[in-house]
C-alpha cells in the first residue's frame, strides 16, 4: 500500500533558543507537499519553535518523555506538558538513550506505552550495535525490542518505527540499500505477525543512521522505507529539506 513517508528531524542536545527558532522558520518556509515533516527539539525550546511552526503543517516532537503524568520527578517531563505545549510525537528508545543513558527494555516499554496511551504519535526506535550486527544477531536485536510494544497498539496511524543501527548514527557510515531493506522487510514482517498484516501494511518504519541528502534518494527508494529519523541533517534547514524532497520523490 502507499505510505506518506515521516521524516522527522531530531535536534538532540543542540541549537540556542534564536537558532531553534531560525531553523525552525527555515524548515516552515521550505516545507514541501507530499511528506509529513516533523521537528523534535530539546525540551527548553518546545514553546518557541512550536510558536515558530505555528500555522504550518510541519509537526512539533519531543525527544523524551517521563512515564507518570504528575509528581515528585525532579528534572522528568509528562505527556500532559508536552500536549499542552502542541507536541504530537514522541520518540521512545532512541540509541543513545538505550546506550549511552542506559534505559532498559521495561523502561522503554513503560514510555512507549504511555505515549501511545496519551494520543500522542509514538516513535520507537530499534537498531543493532556493530558488534550484534557482526554476530549475525540483528533479527534478534529488533524482534526483541519490538517485543517493547504490546496488545496496546491498535492505531497504526500513531505508531511509527524508527531503525536505526546503532554503528551508523554519527558515524558518517550509513547501511547499504539492500541493508535497510532487508531489516525494514523483517520489521513489517515481524509486526503482521504480532498484531496483524493490516495493521503492518499501515505503519510507517523509518530509517536512521547518518542519512543525509546525497544517500536519502536511494535509501528512501526502498519499498518499505517510508522516510526518516534525521539527527545531524536536521540541523541544517537546507540539508534537511532535501531529504524531505527526496522521500516526496521516492513515493512517486
Amino acid at each position: 500500500m502507499k505510505r506518506v513517508s515521516f521524516v522527522a528531524g531530531n535536534w538532540k542536545m543542540n541549537t540556542t533558543r534564536s537558532t531553534a527558532i531560525e531553523l525552525a522558520r527555515a524548515v516552515v518556509r521550505g516545507a514541501v507537499s507530499g511528506v509529513e515533516i516533523g521537528v523534535a527539539p530539546p525540551f527548553v525550546y518546545l514553546d518557541a519553535v512550536g510558536a515558530a511552526l505555528a500555522g504550518s503543517a510541519v509537526k512539533l516532537g519531543a525527544q523524551d518523555v517521563y512515564t507518570e503524568k504528575s509528581g515528585a520527578f525532579t528534572g522528568e517531563i509528562s505527556t500532559d506538558m508536552l500536549k499542552d505545549l502542541g507536541v504530537s510525537f514522541v520518540l521512545a528508545g532512541h540509541s543513545e538513550r538505550r546506550h549511552v543513558l542506559g534505559e532498559k527494555p521495561d523502561l522503554v516499554s513503560h514510555k512507549a506505552r504511555t505515549i501511545y496511551a496519551a494520543g500522542l504519535t509514538l516513535i520507537l526506535c530499534v537498531g543493532e550495535t556493530l558488534a550484534q550486527r557482526d554476530a549475525n544477531e540483528t533479527f534478534t536485536v529488533v524482534r526483541t525490542q519490538l517485543g517493547e510494544l504490546g496488545t496496546w497498539v491498535t492505531d497504526p496511524q500513531r505508531l511509527v518505527i524508527a531503525y536505526e543501527p546503532v554503528w551508523a548514527i554519527g558515524t558518517g557510515r550509513n547501511a547499504t540499500d539492500a541493508q535497510a531493506q532487508e531489516a525494514h522487510a523483517f520489521i513489517r514482517q515481524t509486526l503482521a505477525k504480532t498484531y496483524s498484516p493490516d495493521l503492518a501494511d499501515h505503519v510507517r518504519i523509518q530509517y536512521g543512521g547518518s542519512l543525509k541528502p546525497d544517500n536519502a534518494n536511494a535509501l528512501l527508494a526502498q519499498a518499505d522505507v517510508d522516510g526518516g529519523l534525521i539527527g545531524g541533517a536536521s540541523l541544517k534547514a537546507e540539508s534537511f529539506l532535501a531529504i524531505a524532497t527526496a522521500a516526496v520523490a521516492a513515493a512517486r
